[in-house]
């Protein structure tokens, strides 16, 4: 597949729709996968004192910028690697459809990281300059997941980064900054949410297991098989689960923490929707329940690790 590189052809942004075109770009639909890790990494720090709103505020921003940027890197390299077209299914591929010059999606996704670091200077200057080292790494890794000579994406190992550097490492340093240590505690409930973290990144690469495969992509999913990549998928899931009731039973987290099943039936609706789908358009629905999963769970996890604090 190759890059169209007729950029005359392309018609020029609606302005009715100028917003939408731009906010598609960002990817909502994974933003949710900066913001619950920031609130469960906040909500666990109530067990160690008060919490503090300006720090929390600056890490959220600051995660859903370097997310919305990482995602912006992917729709400049996806176009300059030809992977997008005109036909492409799902929320990326704008530069093709909708006229945007690949110069400002760069130039936009340099500015979010600009800000981030802004905004990272207050983090480090309110707790500890340790944190730029993270921070650099982790904004480091959001352009080489698509960007550079050897991108991650290409890899069967973009999920365990997507999970651990978007998922695991957010709830910590999220707790760092209100409490100034990382616990065994806050380590442990981090883990089923680094599993759904990487599940979302895993339904992209499912839905387009058979245009990476054209394009010499190595993803999990292709080396798996879309049948075996379904399954993994399952048992992420399954994992998840099993991970908070093993934490209830042996009273690391709160009994309230088991409202997470509450999200079991956005778990089954993806993987009967990747069962179902056989095109890509056909799975989208199936890629946004996963995304669903992690946003409900998480937000229930965290409600579960409130109530746990309150209520005695």
């Amino acid at each position: 597949m190759q890059p169209n590189l007729q950029h005359s052809s392309k018609p020029a942004v609606d302005s009715n729709r100028g917003f939408q075109v731009w906010w598609q770009m960002t990817r909502p639909h994974t933003l949710t996968a900066s913001f619950v890790p920031v609130l469960l990494g906040t909500a666990l720090s109530l067990s160690d004192g008060k919490i503090h709103l300006g720090l929390f505020f600056a890490m959220l921003i600051a995660s859903l910028l370097i997310q919305a940027a990482t995602n912006m890197f992917n729709e400049y390299y996806d176009y300059k690697r030809g992977l997008d077209n005109e036909n492409s299914i799902g929320i990326g591929g704008t530069i093709v459809r909708d006229g945007i010059k690949p110069k400002t999606v760069m130039q936009l996704a340099l500015g979010l990281y600009g800000i981030a670091l802004l905004i990272g200077v207050y983090i480090c200057m309110s707790t500890s300059w340790w944190l730029a080292v993270l921070g650099l790494v982790c904004m480091a890794v959001g352009y080489l997941y698509t960007g550079g000579p050897f991108p991650i994406a290409y890899t069967p190992f973009g999920e365990i980064f997507a999970g651990f550097f978007m998922g695991m490492l957010i709830i910590l340093i999220s707790y760092f900054i209100q409490t100034g240590t990382v616990t065994t505690y806050s380590i442990l409930i981090s883990v089923p949410i680094l599993v759904l973290v990487g599940a979302i990144n895993f339904s992209n690469n499912i839905r387009d297991l058979d245009g990476d495969k054209e394009n010499g992509r190595k993803t999990l999913a292709i080396l798996l098989g879309k049948n075996r990549a379904v399954t993994l998928m399952g048992y992420m899931f399954i994992f998840s689960f099993i991970w908070i009731l093993g934490l209830i039973i042996t009273g690391v987290a709160p009994i309230w923490t088991v409202i997470v099943l509450l999200s079991i039936p956005k778990a089954l609706k993806a993987i009967k929707g990747f069962k179902a789908g056989v095109t890509p358009i056909q799975m989208a629905p199936a890629m946004k329940a996963t995304a669903q999963t992690n946003t409900i769970f998480g937000f229930l996890l965290a409600i579960g690790i409130f109530l746990g604090h309150f209520v005695s």
